[in-house]
């Protein structure tokens, strides 16, 4: 199998381009993997201390040199849905590796934070920021040296990305990604989305919000709109970092549980000390890292992953950018439709036929790169299949070839659009990406005058003031990684949706972020320069002539060029958002991060 040529053509420009940085990541692997992750490396001291709390079998066997322990990192706590199973997971996984006469420890724990709950919050100010405080805090983790295989437990937003970058980080040794699945279906999401609507016309109350709310996010389990934290399941699948068919198995069932000690078996029969040595830095290359890219677009995922994939690109050597994916988004049909791209949630997307289905469609079409390594052997067409369970035992059959639901999940000859949606946006504004594949065609176009507000409660004031009725392109700046921590707006989307529904052009331009939940209103995010970086956003006034053209990705000022370039620019006092809840110990985060479009980083260069 071979890919087309247009994909073809963006792998060798991310090749090339990456060809300096990539060598220099894996010479330091190659290095690294030389030297050995063996216990043999630490004194008998150091040794003492790393298995001082073991079982005397499990002493004995980490005193060797020939018996593989397992690091696992675990993003564990029991506050939020989405890893509140994971309590049980290293139990789990010790016991398998009891069962193949080795060993596993909890390496580390990383803080996992929910947008969920800090949603329009001073908390979330720190959510993006937490992605490279996770990579650093399993860095910390697994720089004890006594691991010959790494198991990352994590699912939600910010988490995996983080968890990846450090499994780049530590390339030299295979990396296991165990997820934990999905809640199971609650309050359909087209009801959920229609309470809130009516809250936010005064129409309902708090009480019916709250119940609506408590009936969709109703018990263990990831949420199951296809937003950020699901598509860094597909994401971990897709690039060959899962079990297969492992992504959307609902929590407390007997194939999660099999699956979980699928994972710790595989880990251990890919280290050094085996024959299928496949250390994580040679699983993520350029292939990988397009086939993800492929992924986000034929699911119609999270517009977050602009961001997440050029930072875990980027760990690996690996450049990649806004271009690169707008232009795969051209050439990659669209084949899921999951809210908010539709009605259906992410169990009916896996009862359809779910990653196996969709991952031997986009193989036979040409659309994937056959040609990877992955954890579960050579070649992505591994993945096309799925998990049964026999007992306690798990085998393999290969992925179903006709979709059980064409609403929700299509095969690439009946695609629910020839493109995925994702679009770069150009013009004398700077450039910014927009998820188009659940906004309407006739939406896709506005042309409007600008409303500019320096933060999203100020549009939420207008909104209720009753400011806002009119055609307009929202502009809501001081809100990007430099600013306040580029925390996600989606306390806009209802009063947007509103304001559409009622017959207004509108549209949001921002240099604040958004994700997969982003739905129906036409959204330029991640507008780079962002304003306190100089960009031209910060000289956008009221009632400037705005365009926003979707189709033909172009985001402009219409007005007088010359006299636009004469502007100052806007200021804004940001000191209130840079205290309390923590926020000011990310000051130096806040001064070292990089522009959305370059990651967003704030771990400093690497290479």
């Amino acid at each position: 199998m071979s890919v087309n040529n247009q994909i073809k053509d963006v792998t060798d420009r991310i090749i090339k381009r990456s060809e300096k940085t990539r060598r220099i990541y894996l010479d330091r692997m190659d290095a690294q993997i030389r030297r050995g992750v063996h216990r043999s490396a630490l004194s008998c001291g150091n040794l003492a201390h790393g298995f001082a709390a073991c079982a005397p079998a499990e002493k004995e066997k980490l005193s060797d040199d020939i018996t593989p322990n397992i690091g696992i990192i675990t993003a564990y706590n029991d506050m939020l849905s989405a890893h509140q199973p994971y309590k049980d997971y290293p139990d789990l996984i010790k016991e398998a590796a009891r069962e193949m006469n080795a060993t596993a420890q909890v390496a580390g724990g990383v803080p996992s934070m929910c947008d969920g709950v800090t949603q329009g919050q001073p908390g979330m100010d720190l959510s993006l920021f937490s992605r490279d405080v996770i990579a650093m805090s399993a860095a910390i983790g697994l720089s004890h040296n006594m691991f010959d295989a790494a198991m990352y437990l994590g699912i939600c937003d910010k988490i995996v990305p983080g968890l990846v970058i450090a499994a780049l980080t530590f390339g030299h040794i295979p990396a296991v990604f165990v997820p934990a699945g999905p809640m199971p279906t609650g309050l359909p999401n087209d009801e959920k989305a229609r309470i809130r609507q009516l809250y936010a016309e005064g129409k309902v109350g708090r009480d019916e919000l709250l119940q609506a709310e408590s009936d969709s996010y109703h018990s263990p389990g990831t949420c199951t709109f296809y937003g950020t934290a699901n598509t860094n399941q597909m994401l971990m699948e897709i690039m060959g970092l899962h079990i297969p068919g492992s992504s959307f198995v609902n929590p407390g069932t007997p194939m999660r549980t099999a699956l979980t000690k699928e994972a710790a078996r595989r880990a251990l029969a890919i280290t050094a000390l085996g024959n299928e040595f496949t250390p994580v830095g040679q699983v993520i290359d350029e292939k990988a890292i397009v086939n993800g890219m492929i992924g986000l677009h034929a699911t119609g995922g999270s517009t977050n992953h602009t961001i997440h994939l050029i930072a875990m690109a980027a760990a690996a050597g690996i450049q990649i950018t806004w271009q690169d994916m707008s232009d795969l988004s051209d050439a990659t049909p669209l084949l899921a439709r999951v809210y908010p791209n539709g009605m259906a949630d992410v169990n009916h997307f896996h009862a359809a036929g779910g990653m196996g289905f969709m991952i031997d469609q986009l193989l036979n079409d040409g659309a994937l790169h056959e040609d990877v390594k992955t954890i579960w052997g050579s070649g992505l067409h591994v993945y096309a299949q799925e998990p049964k369970l026999d007992g306690d035992k798990i085998h393999f059959v290969s992925a179903p070839k006709t979709t059980g639901n064409d609403k929700v999940l299509a095969g690439t000859d009946a695609a629910f659009a020839k493109t995925g949606g994702l679009k770069l946006l150009k013009g004398n504004l700077g450039q910014s990406v927009i998820k188009i594949s659940a906004v309407k065609e006739e939406h896709r176009f506005v042309e409007a005058p600008a409303k500019v507000f320096h933060s999203q409660d100020e549009m939420q004031d207008a909104f209720k003031k009753g400011d806002l009725e009119q055609d307009m392109i929202a502009v809501v700046r001081f809100s990007g990684p430099k600013a306040i921590g580029m925390p996600e707006l989606h306390k806009l989307t209802p009063p947007l949706g509103i304001l559409q529904g009622r017959g207004y052009k509108v549209a949001l331009v921002t240099d604040g972020r958004m994700s997969g939940a982003s739905g129906k209103i036409p959204a330029a995010i991640h507008l780079t320069p962002e304003a306190v970086d100089g960009g031209p956003i910060a000289k956008i006034k009221d009632g400037d002539m705005l365009r926003l053209d979707a189709e033909k990705g172009t985001l402009e000022f219409l007005g007088d060029q010359a006299e636009f370039d004469a502007r100052p620019l806007a200021t804004q006092d940001l000191s209130s958002s840079h205290h309390g809840l923590g926020r000011e110990l990310f000051a130096g985060m806040r001064a070292l991060v990089s522009s959305a479009d370059k990651g967003a980083n704030a771990l400093g260069e690497i290479f």
